[in-house]
C-alpha cells in the first residue's frame, strides 16, 4: 500500500501508529480533516486480515467522519481509531490507558468514542488517561446510551423526506417497511407508532420482532420478503449493502430512509434508485443523531440542547434535496456536497482572514 499516495489522493491530514508492547496495543489513529475543527470518531477494535487491512480501514472510515460531521452541521472534523486484536479475549485495562495516552498526546486534535468492539467501560478507562474521549458513563458526565438519540434523529429525517415525496411531512397511515429491529429501529418505531404509522417490521432476532408485534401492532414478515412489501417508505436499520442490484427492482417504496450505514452497495446503485423516481435519504446524514448527542459532551452535556440539535437533522436532509435539485445529481452525490461546500467555505474564511492579517502586518513593519 502506497500510504503517502492514498493520503495525498484524499487529502489526509496524519496517520499515526500507536504501540505498547507490554499491554499488546497495536493501533491506528486517522485524523483526514480538522478544518472544521479537531477530529471527532470512535476507535474500532476488530481482528484485521493484516496490518493493511487495519490501516485501510482506519482511512475509509477517518473520511466518512469528516462528512458525516460536516453535514450535520458540527465544528469538528473527522477521524477514525482503530485496534488490531479480538474485542472478546485481547482486551485489557492497560491497552486502554496506554491508548488514551497516545490520544492526550495528540493536544485534542483527535477524540473518540466507542464503536464496534468497544464498550462505555473501555471509554471510561481511556477517561482515565485523556478528556479528549466521549461516550462515557453517564456519572462521568456522558450522554448515555445513544440509540434513542439516533432513532430521534431518523424519525425526523424521515418526516423531511416523506415531505419531498409526498408532499406533506405526516407520517399518519404511512406503511412503512422497518428492516432490522435493533436498538436504533425499536425506538423508531415507537415514534412511528406513536405518529399513527403502519409499521411492517423484520430481524433474525424472531424476540426483538415479536416485541414489536406487540407493542406497536406491526405486522411481521420474512427477512427475504422485507424487500418486496407494499409500502410508502422502506426504512433500512440493520445491515449495510442492501440496496444492490438483487433489491432495487424489488422495492416498491418511494422512499427510502434508515439508520443502517453504508446502505448503498456501490455508489451506481444510488443513480439508480434516482432513476426510478425512489427519494433516498443518504445514510450518514439522518443517522447523525448519535454523533450529533456525543458531541455535545465536549460543552458539558446538556440534553435538552443536543435533542435540539438533532431535530435539524430534518433541515439538513431538505438542504440535500435543495442541492440535488440545484445541481441536478442523486441525493447520495449531493449529501457529499453539502459537507464539501461547508468544508471549502471555512477554508475560503481562514485563508481571506490570514491573508488580512499578514496585510496588516505588512502594513505596519511599512511605518
Amino acid at each position: 500500500m502506497e500510504i503517502f499516495k492514498y493520503m495525498e489522493q484524499y487529502d489526509y491530514e496524519q496517520l499515526v501508529f500507536c504501540q505498547d508492547k507490554e499491554s499488546g496495543l497495536k493501533a491506528i489513529i486517522a485524523i483526514h480533516d480538522t478544518t472544521l475543527g479537531p477530529a471527532l470518531g470512535g476507535t474500532r477494535m476488530w481482528m484485521y486480515e493484516s496490518e493493511e487491512a487495519a490501516i485501510e480501514d482506519a482511512l475509509r472510515l477517518a473520511r466518512g467522519m469528516t462528512y458525516k460531521n460536516a453535514a450535520a452541521g458540527l465544528n469538528l472534523g473527522g477521524g477514525k481509531a482503530v485496534i488490531i486484536g479480538d474485542p472478546r479475549k485481547d482486551k485489557n485495562e492497560a491497552m486502554f490507558r496506554a491508548f488514551g495516552r497516545f490520544i492526550q498526546g495528540l493536544n485534542g486534535r483527535y477524540i473518540t468514542a466507542e464503536d464496534v468492539g468497544t464498550t462505555v467501560a473501555d471509554m471510561d478507562i481511556i477517561y482515565e488517561e485523556t478528556d479528549y474521549v466521549t461516550g462515557i458513563s453517564p456519572a462521568f458526565g456522558s450522554s448515555g446510551n445513544p440509540s434513542p438519540v439516533t432513532a430521534y434523529g431518523v424519525y425526523r429525517g424521515m418526516k423531511a423526506a416523506a415531505k419531498e415525496a409526498f408532499g406533506s411531512d405526516s407520517l399518519e397511515g404511512k406503511v412503512i417497511a422497518v428492516q432490522g429491529v435493533g436498538n436504533v429501529a425499536y425506538n423508531l418505531c415507537r415514534h412511528l407508532h406513536e405518529e399513527g404509522a403502519k409499521l411492517i417490521v423484520t430481524d433474525i432476532n424472531k424476540e426483538a420482532v415479536q416485541r414489536a408485534v406487540e407493542e406497536f401492532g406491526a405486522k411481521a414478515v420474512d427477512p427475504n420478503d422485507i424487500y418486496e412489501v407494499e409500502c410508502d417508505i422502506f426504512a433500512p436499520c440493520a445491515l449495510g449493502g442492501i440496496i444492490n442490484d438483487e433489491t432495487i427492482p424489488k422495492l416498491k417504496a418511494k422512499v427510502i430512509a434508515g439508520a443502517a450505514n453504508n446502505q448503498l452497495k456501490e455508489a451506481r446503485h444510488g443513480d439508480m434508485i434516482h432513476e426510478l423516481g425512489i427519494v433516498y435519504a443518504p445514510d450518514y446524514v439522518i443517522n447523525a443523531g448519535g454523533v450529533i448527542n456525543v458531541a455535545d459532551e465536549l460543552y458539558g452535556y446538556n440534553r435538552e440542547r443536543a435533542m435540539k440539535k438533532v431535530e435539524q437533522i430534518y433541515n439538513n436532509i431538505e438542504k440535500v434535496f435543495e442541492i440535488a435539485k440545484r445541481d441536478n445529481i442523486p441525493t447520495y452525490k449531493a449529501a457529499d456536497r453539502l459537507a464539501e461546500e461547508r468544508i471549502e467555505k471555512m477554508r475560503k474564511s481562514r485563508s481571506q482572514f490570514l491573508q488580512n492579517g499578514q496585510h496588516i502586518l505588512s502594513r505596519r513593519r511599512s511605518r
